[in-house]
């Protein structure tokens, strides 16, 4: 794979083969951002786990204590007084069976969180095709299947980031912009990893995490030392 001149400065300016603690790696991570927009900071997580496995799959959500620098686009379905209660608490668009058409047929995605009151997941399990591929199906494991809108919106809002395994048994999470201070990303990166360790499968034997990277959007990996992660 070819890299920009910019990526090769970059991974200059640290040791590929040390793992660092977190602390570094995130004053590592803001140094070599040198992109022309606020570049996302993210952690890659590869853990023990076999998804193949019912009783070892890992999926959740937390909300970042420093948010996660992006403006998130919300998406209700819900009907009468919870649909008043959703806009009311700044959902950016609340409907229900009419909805569908527009997502199905119109190819119409202008949202990144999906929320839905119990009620009505017949209606959105009709979308299942279309939103579950690119992870916008609502799931009461991740707080977005809820009678309770206005805190589900609230905390979507803050900084809420849902979790899960990939189909290499590796989890990929925002934690937040270049441009956070190294404290609020430190922050940040205790909350998820924090919660990552509570959701720790009991069926998963060995060392639960394998590998822990820290990296922007356009900027090289940065290796962590998983053994000080998990004892954060």
């Amino acid at each position: 794979m070819k890299r920009g001149k910019k990526y090769k400065e970059a991974a200059k300016q640290f040791d590929r083969s040390v793992q660092y603690d977190a602390a570094e790696g995130i004053a590592l991570v803001k140094k070599t951002a040198s992109a022309k927009f606020d570049e996302t900071i993210e952690l890659h997580i590869r853990t023990g786990c076999d998804g193949r496995h019912a009783d070892q799959q890992i999926r959740g959500a937390v909300v970042l204590p420093s948010g996660t620098g992006k403006t998130v686009r919300v998406l209700v379905f819900a009907k009468g007084a919870k649909a008043e209660e959703a806009k009311a608490a700044g959902a950016d668009f609340v409907g229900a069976e009419e909805l569908v058409p527009k997502i199905q047929n119109e190819g119409w995605l202008d949202f990144d969180v999906v929320i839905a009151t119990p009620d009505m997941m017949g209606v959105v399990g009709r979308l299942g095709r279309t939103l579950g591929p690119k992870g916008l199906m609502p799931n009461p494991k991740t707080g977005t299947v809820s009678m309770d809108v206005t805190k589900a919106i609230n905390d979507v809002k803050a900084g809420k980031i849902e979790y899960r395994l990939d189909k290499t048994n590796i989890i990929h999470c925002p934690i937040g912009k270049a441009s956070f201070s190294e404290e609020a990303l430190q922050a940040n990166f205790d909350a998820l990893v924090g919660a990552i360790m509570k959701a720790r499968p009991a069926a998963v034997k060995g060392q639960f995490l394998k590998s822990v990277t820290i990296s922007s959007t356009m900027g090289p990996g940065i290796r962590l030392n998983p053994i000080k992660v998990m004892a954060q």
